[in-house]
């Protein structure tokens, strides 16, 4: 590959950054986060920068999850609190019975033994999601994952096959908007 010439950094200004007003009037996704019982309020922050990076429309923080405002989900969201809509619910289930309601497919990301492999599964276009995300220790509680529609997860090669959470919304979110 050739080196590129004069590949400059792009300037804050120069990113075409939407004010929080103007990413509310965007065009739904369809994609919604799930955060069953997110310790850390570092992974949640970091799951709101990431929905608001690839527009997702809601995060619905479960149980022991951190709520907003937050200085700790904050610095890892870096304001994104602001612009994603979420909710707070003390079930899980809750939230997965009135997705459920609304028309989302509910998909918890997750290691078990009928997973759909990541790079197995194509996104139906025009279809809402509902996309849960486990504790860190735990992953999504059992009953989540039975309530389910499907369970995907990422191919990893290495020794751990554990990820954080906050870099598996990542993959999963780039590969739901790469799809769709």
């Amino acid at each position: 590959m050739e080196k590129a010439l004069n590949n400059r950094k792009l300037l804050n200004i120069e990113l075409g950054r939407v004010s929080v007003e103007q990413y509310r009037e965007l065009p739904e996704s369809g994609i919604v986060l799930v955060l069953d019982n997110i310790r850390s309020a570092h992974n949640v922050g970091s799951a709101f920068r990431t929905a608001d990076s690839f527009k997702a429309d809601k995060v619905w923080l479960c149980g022991i999850c951190a709520v907003p405002p937050s200085a700790e989900i904050h610095k890892s969201a870096l304001g994104a609190e602001d612009s994603v809509a979420w909710e707070h619910v003390e079930d899980t289930m809750e939230a997965v019975e009135r997705l459920r309601h609304d028309g989302y497919t509910i998909v918890s990301v997750e290691q078990t033994v009928k997973s759909v492999m990541l790079d197995e599964f194509v996104p139906e276009k025009g279809r809402k999601y509902a996309l849960v995300f486990g504790n860190e220790v735990a992953g999504v509680g059992q009953k989540v994952v039975d309530a389910s529609d499907f369970t995907l997860e990422i191919p990893q090669y290495g020794t751990k096959h554990s990820l954080n959470v906050s870099v598996s919304v990542g993959v999963i979110l780039w590969h739901f908007r790469l799809g769709l």
